[in-house]
């Protein structure tokens, strides 16, 4: 057993500089494949709309701990053997894509009829629709949702220690096993992961009540 020190402190905040990289690939990654998700999921095209919805429900439906499984360990098995860092990138942007696709296909749809029927009487078609019309309206409902849900995902990357991706939870397990003194060590980490996620939040209200005075 070794004593608690500045440097195992020092090792968790290095450790959630990883968290914090790992949380915006995910956050990029899903939102990169959660637009044409949500465009799916409101397409006029049946089809288009039914491989969106499957997506979401199978996703959605898993536990995110399976999809990690699934990531690193599957696709090693198909070939694919990934670095924990690319396989916990690849099951949170999945995972984030599903739900940010949601979301914002809400976002979407509470966009007032009146502004399509407008827009088809300037006879814009559907991608001046979206680009003029729908996006910057839906964007402006979309931002609080989407900042409360980043507070998910920085959570959520505790759960990449599985597949052997030392973030801010595995650094502090590591750092308890050596200096035997959990109450420190997880108090620690549960400060860091508050400081990481309560601007957050902090920003998620703040913008929702701006939205709703927009609106007002």
């Amino acid at each position: 057993m070794t004593q608690l020190s500045v440097n195992h402190f020092l090792y968790l905040v290095t450790a959630a500089q990883w968290t914090v990289l790992l949380s915006l690939i995910a956050f990029v990654g899903g939102t990169v494949v959660g637009l044409p998700i949500a465009l799916m999921r409101v397409s006029r095209s049946r089809l288009a709309r039914a491989l969106a919805t499957v997506y979401i429900q199978i996703v959605q439906g898993t536990p995110l701990l399976i999809v990690l499984f699934l990531s690193y360990f599957g696709l090693g098995i198909l070939g694919y053997k990934l670095i924990p860092l690319v396989a916990a990138g690849l099951a949170l942007t999945v995972y984030a894509a599903a739900f940010l696709g949601e979301i914002w296909r809400g976002c979407i749809e509470a966009v007032p009829r009146t502004q399509w029927e407008a827009s088809d009487c300037l006879g814009l078609n559907r991608f001046q629709q979206y680009t003029y019309v729908v996006l910057p309206q839906a964007l402006r409902v979309a931002i609080p949702p989407t900042v409360g849900f980043m507070v998910q995902i920085v959570k959520n990357t505790s759960l990449a220690s599985v597949i052997g991706f030392v973030e801010l939870a595995r650094a502090g397990q590591i750092v308890n096993n050596s200096t035997f003194e959990p109450f420190t060590i997880f108090c620690a980490v549960a400060a860091i992961y508050f400081a990481l996620c309560y601007p957050l939040s902090l920003a998620s209200r703040h913008l929702e009540r701006k939205a709703h005075a927009g609106r007002n």
